[in-house]
C-alpha cells in the first residue's frame, strides 16, 4: 500500500515589488513562493520550524530546482501547490504554480532537504523517527 502524500495549496496575488525591469516576476522570487507553500505543508503535519527545532533537527534545503513555463505578472492570482513526495532518507517537496483563474500550469519545481542533528551538526542518512510519527507512518514504511 502506498503511503499518502501530504499536499497543500496556497493562494497568492503577485505584488508590484516582486517584478523585475521586464515587468514580470523576478526569477528569485519563485523560491519565496515555494517556501510559503512548504511552510503551509509542514504546518499541516505539525512539523514546522518550531517543532523541528524542538525535535532536535534542522532541515536545510540542499537542492532547489525550478522550471519556468510561463511568466507571472503583476496582480495575477496564483495557487502554489506543495506535495511531499519523498521522506525516507530526505525530504523532497514538489511544487506547481498554477493560474488561479484558468488553472494553467505556470511553473514547477522541487526542493530537497536533509535532516541535520542540531546537537552534533551531523547530517542524518535516514530521516529521524519524529518525521514518520508526524506523517502517521511506521519507521519501516
Amino acid at each position: 500500500m502506498t503511503a499518502p502524500r501530504p499536499s497543500v495549496a496556497i493562494d497568492l496575488t503577485i505584488p508590484f515589488h516582486d517584478l523585475d525591469p521586464m515587468n514580470i516576476v523576478w526569477h528569485g522570487n519563485y523560491a519565496r513562493y515555494f517556501e510559503l507553500a512548504r511552510t503551509a505543508l509542514f504546518q499541516s503535519i505539525d512539523y514546522d520550524i518550531p517543532q523541528m527545532r524542538e525535535s532536535g533537527y534542522a532541515w536545510p534545503v540542499i537542492e532547489l530546482n525550478v522550471r519556468y513555463s510561463r511568466p507571472l505578472n503583476y496582480q495575477q492570482r496564483i495557487q502554489v501547490h506543495a506535495t511531499l513526495v519523498e521522506w525516507r532518507n530526505r525530504l523532497k517537496v514538489q511544487y506547481e504554480i498554477r493560474d488561479a483563474v484558468s488553472g494553467t500550469r505556470l511553473t514547477r519545481g522541487h526542493t530537497v532537504q536533509v535532516a541535520v542533528d542540531r546537537a552534533s551538526g551531523e547530517m542524518c542518512f535516514v530521516s529521524p523517527p519524529i518525521l514518520f510519527e508526524k506523517l502517521g507512518l511506521p519507521c519501516d514504511d
